[in-house]
């Protein structure tokens, strides 16, 4: 008679951890029921339109943000007398620095791109009404906050470049009259350029973000996750019905594929695509022509407005009222706070004040498609005016003493008659476009729901 055989050692330790995972799991969902809120979670319907994942570009490319932010704050020194040596350093002589550069740049780039397109989704398709007015104004809170952390982020290096854009900042903030000297004394800590690299510091890498790390999981997962999501209307079985696949396996694959995309993508450009070499600006020298460069895409806005708008003063009581050095900000802040506030503002007007789960075409709302495109209109005209640039004039000295080097050109030069012209054109180009961007595409979607309505 056969004596049975003992089981080989590797098959009693594997069936003995896996009693142990299984025991250990009961254990803890009998005192924490992972299980039962688990479940659902993980069947949780979501759609499978690419528009959707919008959001999760700037959401991974915010997380690749952070990891690259890390790496260079362990060599980054933001002393006003080393930060630009620091960054050089950084730059040339630390093993992948320059790369881990780059990639913090384009992964700023593509997070506010990806903002900018999620947000344009959501305005042009009516996803932002109720009840996801929460969701609408935390992400206008977010790009707000994306483009401020990006102009901190571009002065940190301290160089002839960085330190031109916060002159501006100062001059801005020293004409506002009684409290300006005061602003700006508490920004720089004394006369510019003080301290502000360390305050730049601080709140690039420890305020802005812990608002965005409190932000960014309240909009993008905790509200998403418990409201219903938005429906095609081409798709969708009804107003109040849910489609689309679970988020495990389904959601959760493509979202995967879609982190290793913006990821790949990212790293394609950093590695291909120089940027910001602040060691052919130079170190900051007082005085000096800032560098020929032209600003990035989302700041191109503010200089483009500042080059339109007619350097108007007003003297009142003893004081010099820079009227137009403040409208391009102000043109901002008004921006801002009207996509905050228009959820509300076009409940008002249209009375629909119920639940709204399907998406509209954009032909179905013909006033807040014409708006949505006026006011690109009118940020892209804002936009072209910082392309070009006067000639500058001749520099001269006084007999004896050596010639002084030239200015910097810009990219796009051309001479001062030229320049007029063109600023001129500009400017009655930013009030005719944007009226006739709304007139046109008004009467466009007006005339497709029309087709589509007899169509139907």
């Amino acid at each position: 008679m056969a004596t049975p055989t003992k089981p080989r050692r590797r098959a009693q330790i594997v069936a003995g951890s896996a009693k142990a995972a299984r025991d250990s799991l009961i254990y803890l969902d009998d005192r924490l029921p992972f299980g039962r809120w688990l479940r659902p979670q993980l069947r949780k319907l979501f759609p499978s339109h690419w528009s959707f994942l919008l959001g999760e570009l700037a959401l991974y490319s915010f997380v690749l943000l952070l990891l690259t932010g890390t790496f260079l704050t362990l060599f980054y020194k933001p002393n006003p007398d080393v930060a630009y040596e620091s960054v050089v350093e950084l730059s040339l002589e630390v093993r992948g620095g320059l790369l881990m550069r780059q990639l913090h740049h384009w992964s700023a780039t593509v997070f506010v791109l990806a903002i900018v397109a999620h947000m344009c989704r959501v305005f042009f398709t009516g996803a932002f009404r109720k009840p996801r007015e929460l969701t609408w104004m935390l992400g206008v809170v977010l790009f707000g906050l994306a483009l401020f952390e990006s102009f901190l982020g571009v002065s940190l290096p301290g160089d002839q470049l960085a330190m031109s854009g916060l002159k501006q900042a100062d001059a801005l903030l020293l004409s506002i009259p009684l409290v300006g000297t005061y602003l700006s004394a508490f920004v720089f800590d004394g006369a510019f350029p003080g301290q502000v690299i360390p305050r730049v510091f601080v709140a690039h890498v420890l305020l802005v973000p812990g608002i965005l790390l409190a932000v960014v999981p309240l909009h993008a997962l905790i509200l998403t996750w418990r409201q219903k999501h938005t429906e095609r209307r081409a798709t969708a079985a009804g107003e109040n019905t849910v489609t689309g696949g679970p988020f495990f396996p389904y959601f959760a694959v493509k979202n995967g594929a879609t982190a290793l995309f913006t990821i790949g993508f990212i790293a394609l450009l950093a590695t291909f695509v120089r940027v910001n070499p602040v060691w052919e600006h130079g170190a900051y020298r007082p005085g000096a022509a800032p560098p020929s460069a032209q600003p990035f895409w989302y700041a191109g806005v503010l200089d483009g407005a500042q080059r339109l708008v007619p350097a108007w003063e007003i003297p009142i009581g003893g004081y010099v009222l820079q009227i137009g050095l403040w409208i391009p900000p102000l043109i901002l802040l008004v921006f801002f706070g009207a996509l905050f506030l228009y959820p509300f503002v076009e409940r008002r007007y249209t009375g629909a004040d119920g639940y709204h789960h399907l998406l509209d075409r954009p032909s179905q709302a013909p006033v807040r498609t014409a708006l949505g495109a006026a006011v690109i209109t009118f940020f892209t005209v804002l936009w072209a005016g910082m392309w070009v640039s006067a000639a500058p004039p001749p520099m001269h000295t006084a007999p004896g003493l050596p010639q002084p080097p030239p200015a910097p050109a810009a990219l796009l030069t051309v001479p001062q008659s030229t320049y007029e012209l063109i600023v001129a054109v500009l400017r009655v180009a930013v009030f005719v476009l944007p009226v006739l961007a709304f007139l046109i595409t008004r009467a466009v979607c007006a005339r497709r729901a029309e087709r589509l309505t007899r169509a139907g």
